[in-house]
């Protein structure tokens, strides 16, 4: 696993995003795994900036996002169909045609994963799957307890997420109760896996992660098994990994 730091939140967004763009670069048609919640923003921004600046082009690129809550519309403000136009979609210059989000609005579960696990599988393989980190150690929604040889699945969403995600909604009883997500399986056959981590209220959870038992109980503790994984964080996030890892 190669290990990134940067000196604050902006500075880890750049390192992350550079990391994309050089994929995107060495293969124009690549295959692009991504993730939503406020840590990849700043990286999101960075790519932005740079499509504009005609440094970067997604004319060709395929994108596969990780979750959706169920029940949710793609022009609901808080589906991620939506949290994706708004902070990169809408902004650079790719095909919407390709770019795939788990569809909400299917009743029947398992549909729903039938056809995502089709479109991941039709992709040709992701070729870079960038990720977030929960508090808990949930990576996508795969929450602690979750196989790891689970495909795209309707998941429970846990008190501790549903907390972590109910400053975005009205009231707490807003908070959808379940999501549609990639699961584990599919992630880890990714070519390639970028994890982004920012703050210092993350540093207990990187660090079992990457340095404790690989255990379904910390669902990104799986990562330690994949031979192509990036580590991007702030100092605050990183700082119980490089105390204990010396680095």
């Amino acid at each position: 696993m190669r290990i990134y730091s940067g000196k604050n939140y902006k500075e880890m967004s750049r390192k992350a995003a550079n990391i994309i763009s050089a994929q995107i670069i060495l293969k124009p048609d690549s295959v692009i795994g991504l993730a939503t919640g406020s840590t990849p923003i700043g990286t999101y921004e960075q790519l932005i900036e740079w499509c504009k600046k005609g440094d970067l082009d997604f004319s060709q690129v395929t994108t596969i996002n990780l979750d959706e809550y169920k029940g949710l519309s793609g022009d609901n403000d808080q589906s991620y169909r939506y949290f994706m136009n708004t902070h990169l979609f809408d902004k650079i210059n790719i095909d919407k045609a390709k770019t795939f989000v788990p569809n909400g609005l299917e009743a029947d579960s398992a549909k729903a994963c039938r056809e995502y696990n089709d479109i991941i599988n039709g992709s040709g393989g992701i070729d870079l799957q960038l990720l977030g980190l929960g508090h808990n150690g949930h990576i996508g929604f795969n929450e602690p307890g979750e196989a790891f040889e689970k495909e795209t699945h309707c998941v429970d969403l846990t008190k501790s997420t549903i907390d972590a995600n109910k400053r975005f909604f009205e009231k707490e009883e807003d908070v959808p109760r379940q999501a549609y997500t990639m699961g584990i399986k599919s992630i880890m056959q990714a070519k390639r896996i970028l994890v982004v981590v920012s703050g210092a209220d993350k540093a207990d959870i990187v660090a079992k992660a990457f340095t404790g038992p690989v255990t379904p109980e910390v669902p990104a503790s799986v990562l330690q098994l994949h031979n192509d994984v990036t580590l991007v964080g702030d100092e605050a996030a990183l700082s119980r990994l490089l105390e204990i890892t010396g680095r």
